[in-house]
């Protein structure tokens, strides 16, 4: 096993990472170290690095234990290979694993409070262990040589066909919309779904959307690039914001294309003021799942809106179980759709900095980090 792990540590919000060295400490038992293959970059984290969720952390009533301040390991959508384990450990079908296998990681729940026992909803446990936002010493940050895996948290099994990369966004932003279909429920063929955003939120729930069969799959947003991959992914039609900054406008045109009655289910991918929008798109009666989150001034809603029927749900996080259904989901839909193309810049641990700044300028999609050389 290993003695020490370089982490890219985030001592300031907007600032340069810093690279320490970390000792491993002796695994708990039924904990595992795991050597990080891909660590792939979420909005989150680029909003972390700007300082926009500190506030987040200090609210009672979110599923944190831990506020958002600095200083900290970014990264928690990764891939790794088991380095090490204390006992044995098996995964999420209860098949056994060994050192050099290839897993992602859910989080780890208490399992014994009213969120996990009671009411079924692990990821509202208040002691949920995350990953991307601890000190340097916990190295629970996928920007990292090693991350420890604490015990309870289980193991997903990444299928040999599958490339660390994809494997690694499939550990937030794709179980984050496995999550969110989950919350919808079922969605008919003669449904229309309007996504906002394009970035990987917004290409996996298109994806997940034109899986579906459905006959109508709208998406709104930038760039041209982004727009471009969502139409060879099977977007029935797609609107360039960068070209129609109106909202009006924008409503005008998703009611244009869905009867004038407005989308049946819009799913925000987008930042959290979107959600008022999304509100005037979405047609009475409709659906909408908030996932976009971002920091920025209060939601704002008119009082109007609240009056046209409108079921809203909000995924926080995901479950073990939607953690194994994206990974099945690229692995039996990359014939389908180039999963390739939501990874865009490759940067080495020392270039995580670079790559933060880059992602919240919105100069990349999903940067990839390979803490152990770019390949």
């Amino acid at each position: 096993m290993a003695d020490e792990s370089a982490v890219a540590v985030v001592t300031e919000y907007k600032g340069p990472v810093e690279i320490r060295k970390v000792p491993i400490p002796a695994l708990e038992a039924g904990s595992t170290l795991m050597k990080v293959e891909a660590a792939t970059l979420c909005g989150t984290d680029a909003h972390r690095w700007s300082g926009h969720l500190t506030s987040l952390g200090q609210n009672s009533d979110m599923p944190f234990v831990h506020p958002f301040d600095t200083p900290f390991v970014p990264g928690h959508e990764t891939c790794g290979s088991v380095a090490a384990a204390n006992g044995e450990i098996r995964d999420i079908e209860g098949k056994l694993l060994r050192e050099g296998d290839r897993v992602l990681s859910a989080y780890s729940h208490c399992g014994h409070c009213y969120y996990c026992e009671v009411a079924r909803q692990p990821t509202l446990c208040h002691q949920v262990i995350g990953y991307g936002y601890w000190a340097p010493e916990r190295l629970l940050g996928g920007c990292a040589e090693y991350q420890l895996v604490p015990s309870g948290a289980s193991l997903i099994r990444v299928p040999d066909h599958v490339p660390s990369p994809i494997a690694a966004s499939a550990a937030c932003a794709l179980r984050t919309v496995v999550h969110s279909f989950d919350q919808l429920g079922p969605l008919l063929p003669h449904e229309s779904v309007l996504i906002l955003g394009c970035g990987p939120l917004g290409l996996y729930a298109l994806a997940m959307a034109v899986d579906k069969g459905l006959s109508n799959v709208l998406l709104i947003g930038a760039p041209a690039a982004r727009l471009g991959i969502a139409s060879e992914w099977g977007a029935t039609k797609t609107l360039d914001l960068s070209t129609c900054a109106d909202v009006q406008d924008r409503v005008d045109w998703v009611r244009s294309q869905t009867g004038s009655r407005g989308a049946d289910v819009v799913i925000n991918c987008a930042s959290s003021q979107a959600l008022s929008e999304a509100m005037r798109m979405v047609r009475p009666g409709g659906r909408i799942s908030q996932i976009g989150t971002s920091g920025g001034a209060p939601i704002s809603i008119p009082t109007h809106l609240l009056f046209r029927n409108i079921t809203v749900t909000m995924p926080v996080m995901a479950e073990a179980r939607h953690f194994y259904q994206a990974i099945q989901f690229v692995a039996s839909r990359a014939e389908r759709f180039d999963f390739s193309k939501i990874i865009s810049g490759r940067f080495p641990l020392e270039g995580t900095g670079e790559a933060l700044r880059r992602m919240a300028n919105l100069e990349e999609v999903k940067p990839l980090i390979t803490p152990h050389g770019v390949h």
